[in-house]
């Protein structure tokens, strides 16, 4: 009975309860106990009450459907087996071009323009219709320097709108790149910005409402660092394309003419949303990387729609994680695995020895569903680490990285909760025209972030870098103590948050807080808030009128 769960979920006073063991469904109606005018409960005067909508939907013959529905909602996991077929190794690792930048009034201009393309990902069947920023698939990387003024211009040439995010920036509102700063087909959008923060591996990614899942897949995302010229020498491989490197990683499907699968929510498939069965690293399948130097610094970023990564290497060799989501944590962690939910990164250092081969991969990720199997099973390579017969010398790793204080939720002085289950965040799903909290500028708070599902989801916050305080009532792992955007949460599990936004204000334009499952996040399950000066008060958002 291990892998059987149940669920409950209310349609107007019923409660639908769904079992699921293997290879058997049952679900059944039964009306909610009574509340006496007194407090207490009792049952049904006489039997099965069902709801105007239950009956309904008995009678249209669509009852099948709707109970599919509130599976997902109670986290069935679906019935497919979502594993990685095999790659042969067979093309070198693509490395993103550095995005050319100009000066112009003071400012750094990025110039990125977002349209259709062909792409050969080394699949059978010849190239795939993708799009891409600056390219036919993902974008160039962005290098941008702390105190730097900058200038983007994202030219839209799709025939659909889109929109661009700045994942892990702290910007001001109207330049986060969310869903109400649409681009329509033939505009260019300009926002601006100050970079004032941490170095750190970011990324970016198209972010319309209802539409991300599918547009991140096909190929608009692209890596994004922050240098800060007057960090300290830590010993840190620093030679993007030699001994730094970006690794992004996505899981595909093809049809046998090459083209994508695509499908942000396949019939019969988990909950969680589109689950390939072929790993595309940095836009290419069955790839290695030349290593020519002692230590190899990677830059791991899981731009996948649903699926999980527990990060390694085939031998199970230890590696130094240096850093997490927003920069450098403030000591190398010595670790075997590092696990990655959609959104996050981490950036570790390898060492090889000269003439040796082994592989980055990936095995079963813990995710506490109690199948965990059906959400990201089986052990797979993600890319052929290839050493030369002779290395050049790497330094070694400074014993302190970063001066990151200690994160203290005593500074709080507001708790916030927020229930994720099913299509929604506390029972709302996403509105464009709703602004569900106001956040007083320069204030620390607590958000308590609880995952009332069986499946798995996670949390990204735009705007901010907080800290973890705990999750199920434990400390952090030491590898995600330090600057988080994103963070997992478990099934039926809480995660404490110390979250401070500084500097930019707008009662009016948004900020995000959503699950990064990017399915999740297009059918609902995400929200909206504005950071404010003392005293005031929400107002109305840019785009009240924009479908929901």
């Amino acid at each position: 009975m291990a892998d059987a769960f149940a669920c409950v979920q209310e349609i107007r006073g019923a409660a639908v309860v769904c079992w699921s063991l293997p290879q058997l469904l049952l679900c059944t109606v039964q009306p909610f106990p009574r509340r006496t005018p007194a407090g207490g409960l009792r049952g049904p005067a006489r039997g099965p009450q069902w709801p105007a909508e239950v009956t309904a939907l008995q009678r249209s013959g669509r009852w099948a459907a709707a109970i599919a529905l509130l599976l997902a909602a109670c986290s069935s996991p679906g019935g497919a087996p979502n594993t990685i077929a095999p790659q042969e190794v067979r093309s070198q690792l693509p490395i993103p071009p550095v995005a050319e930048t100009i000066r112009d009034d003071g400012r750094t201009v990025v110039a990125l323009r977002a349209a259709p393309g062909r792409t050969d990902f080394g699949q059978e069947g010849g190239p795939a219709d993708t799009i891409g920023l600056n390219g036919s698939y993902l974008g160039p990387t962005i290098r941008l320097r702390n105190g730097d003024d900058i200038r983007a211009e994202v030219t839209n040439a799709l025939d659909e709108m889109t929109t661009l995010h700045w994942h892990g920036l702290h910007v001001p509102a109207k330049s986060d790149g969310g869903p109400h700063s649409m681009i329509e087909p033939g505009d260019t959008w300009r926002p601006t910005w100050t970079v004032n923060q941490a170095a750190g591996t970011l990324w970016y990614h198209s972010h319309p409402h209802g539409q991300t899942a599918q547009q991140v897949y096909r190929g608009l995302a692209g890596m994004l660092l922050i240098d800060d010229p007057e960090a300290p020498d830590v010993g840190l491989p620093d030679q993007y394309g030699v001994d730094d490197i970006p690794v992004i990683v996505q899981d595909k499907s093809f049809t046998p003419d090459g083209q994508l699968v695509v499908d942000p929510e396949p019939a019969g498939g988990p909950s969680t949303g589109f689950l390939g069965d072929t790993i595309v690293t940095n836009g290419k399948i069955g790839t290695y990387l030349p290593v020519t130097t002692e230590a190899v610094r990677m830059r791991l970023l899981n731009a996948s729609n649903a699926r999980v990564y527990n990060f390694g290497f085939s031998d199970d060799r230890a590696f130094d994680i240096v850093a997490s989501d927003g920069g450098l944590l403030p000591q190398p962690v010595t670790s075997q695995r590092v696990q990655l939910s959609p959104g996050e990164r981490a950036e570790i250092v390898v060492r090889l020895d000269p003439g040796e081969t082994v592989s980055l991969n990936s095995t079963p990720p813990t995710l506490g569903t109690g199948d965990d199997a059906r959400y990201s099973p089986g052990t797979f390579d993600v890319l052929q680490l290839r050493a030369a017969d002779t290395l050049a010398g790497s330094p070694p790793l400074a014993r302190t990285l970063s001066t990151l204080p200690a994160a203290d939720p005593a500074s709080a002085t507001t708790t916030r909760t927020f229930r994720v289950q099913g299509r929604a965040i506390n029972g709302r799903p996403m509105q464009m025209a709703r602004i569900d909290f106001a956040v007083p500028v320069g204030t620390p708070e607590v958000w308590e972030v609880t995952n009332q599902d069986r499946q798995p989801h996670n949390f990204h916050v735009h705007n901010v870098q907080f800290r973890v305080l705990s999750r199920g009532g434990q400390p952090p792992d030491p590898a995600f103590a330090g600057l988080k955007d994103t963070v997992y949460v478990p099934p039926l599990s809480t995660v404490r948050l110390l979250v401070e936004f500084t500097q930019y204000t707008d009662r009016n334009w948004p900020y995000m807080f959503h699950c990064h499952l990017l399915l999740h996040e297009d059918i609902g399950v995400m929200g909206q808030f504005v950071v404010v000066k003392p005293g005031e008060t929400a107002g109305r958002p840019p785009h009240s009128d924009h479908p929901a």
